[in-house]
């Protein structure tokens, strides 16, 4: 009874997470509405262009070269016949020749079956012949039929529906950009009027926690036990706004323990995390339960490639994106009309991201069986759907070749500062680790060993004793 209710009276934050969302789906469709229009536009263009076509098809046959356009058509029909008639070919061989293993088995005289070869190739022979022939008389009528070649029409007409197409074009860009300000505005104003109601409703709900203004992510005292087992610490650090923070240590350290904490994947044993989420909040993340942190601002890759490889690649991109929809069970049942708009722009923001990544060519391939190092960018490309402020990269460089890792470094970069994400990354890679990251926290069973700059950490002897077993005394 009690889910019936909150079904039918939702909660004030389930309200406030609605809010969210419908204020996080307002700012998809004003990124992505140049798009939307600019596809519309591409399709109105491409009509014309089928019709331009069947216009100037009779106009190329009066300009060209009636000789060599028959004479082209000859040989590709020839071709076509060729193909056909080897398989006859094949056939009368294969026969004679069970014909003359089964006489050479019998004893008997297997030349009768090499005539009865001959005289069937000589038919297929002379059918070629007679094709050939008619070919001929065919192509000899089409040219003395078709007439001289005049290219002067085709021209004209070429150059007409060329001025056309520019002219069409030109008139979709001032009809779209008329009726893409007009929807602009409006959604400003629904995007104004939703911000002013999440600003009321934290004013109502008060924030007690406070962050330094450029620490946007801190763990403090964070731990995780597994009964007896401390896979993490007492650990304490803090991720600051548009940096690269690395986080490093042996096997069995904690380091995705830490990661699955702070994502909720795991309820830590004690400790808090506290984030500065899309909407200027100051959140305890263990007060969210592990489907609501996405919409606070944070995404994940996996250590293990965590795709859907019996659909595309675009589809892996859009399933990530879900949680972003307005439109509830009812409406994707029926298939309504909003959720048809709903789809494509979240198909424009997939594709976005795929070309940012290099992977728009990828886009219809199914995941399974694609290389790779083409997964793992896939899985990045996911963690972009999300509209993050900070994502969390569970060693991105496994499995990865030299040249991999390298573009790899380039493009984590590209990220941070193309989409002002800031990145929380584990990864054993220490060249991947000391080339990018700004910030470096090394654990080893769960502890802190030290945090600093890469230089700072390369230079730390604890953290040399807990990678190289090197001693104190050395």
């Amino acid at each position: 009874m009690a889910r019936i209710l909150d079904k039918l009276i939702p909660s004030t934050a389930q309200r406030a997470i609605k809010l969210r969302q419908s204020h996080d789906w307002i700012k998809t469709e004003l990124a992505e509405l140049s798009g939307v229009y600019e596809e519309k536009k591409q399709k109105a263009l491409d009509k014309f262009v089928v019709k331009a076509n069947r216009r100037l098809s009779s106009a190329a046959y009066a300009a060209c070269d009636k000789t060599e356009l028959a004479n082209n058509v000859m040989e590709k029909r020839l071709q076509e016949y060729d193909v056909h008639k080897y398989l006859s070919y094949r056939a009368a061989n294969h026969k004679a020749a069970k014909a003359i293993f089964k006489a050479i088995k019998a004893g008997e005289d297997w030349s009768g079956a090499l005539d009865a070869m001959r005289s069937e190739i000589d038919k297929i022979k002379s059918d070629r012949l007679a094709f050939v022939n008619k070919l001929e008389a065919r192509k000899n009528a089409s040219i003395a039929k078709g007439g001289s070649s005049d290219p002067t029409a085709y021209n004209a007409l070429r150059t007409q529906l060329e001025a056309e197409y520019d002219s069409l074009s030109r008139s979709i860009d001032e009809k779209h950009a008329q009726i893409i300000e007009k929807k602009r505005k409006a959604l400003k104003q629904k995007l104004d009027e939703v911000s002013l109601r999440i600003q009321e409703n934290r004013a109502k709900g008060g924030n007690a926690i406070c962050l330094s203004d450029d620490v946007l992510l801190s763990v403090k005292g964070l731990k995780m036990y597994f009964g007896g087992l401390k896979a993490v610490d007492d650990l304490t650090f803090d991720v600051k706004k548009g940096e690269i923070f690395g986080l490093i240590g042996p096997n069995g350290a904690g380091k995705t323990t830490v990661f699955n904490c702070i994502t909720r994947f795991y309820d830590a044993t004690g400790g808090d995390m506290y984030f500065e989420n899309k909407y200027g909040e100051i959140v305890d993340l263990r007060n969210y339960k592990v489907h609501d942190i996405i919409l606070q601002g944070i995404s994940r890759t996996f250590q293990n490639i965590e795709l859907v490889k019996e659909v595309s690649v675009m589809e892996n991109l859009l399933v990530a994106g879900t949680r972003a929809y307005r439109s509830g069970l009812l409406v994707h049942a029926l298939g309504l009309p909003l959720l048809k708009k709903e789809e494509k722009i979240m198909r424009q923001k997939a594709m976005r991201i795929l070309r940012f990544m290099g992977l728009e060519s990828y886009a219809s391939w199914l995941a399974f069986g694609l290389p790779y190092g083409i997964l793992k960018k896939v899985e990045i490309a996911r963690a972009l759907m999300a509209d993050a402020r900070l994502i969390i990269m569970d060693e991105p460089a496994a499995g990865l070749n030299d040249s991999e890792t390298a573009e790899l470094t380039e493009t984590i970069r590209k990220i941070r500062d193309e989409f002002g994400v800031t990145i929380l990354l584990v990864e054993h890679d220490m060249s991947l680790v000391m080339n990018v990251c700004d910030t470096v926290c090394a654990i080893s069973f769960g502890q802190m060993l030290a945090i600093g700059t890469t230089e700072e950490i390369q230079k730390n002897k604890a953290v040399q004793e807990a990678y190289l077993g090197v001693k104190e005394d050395e």
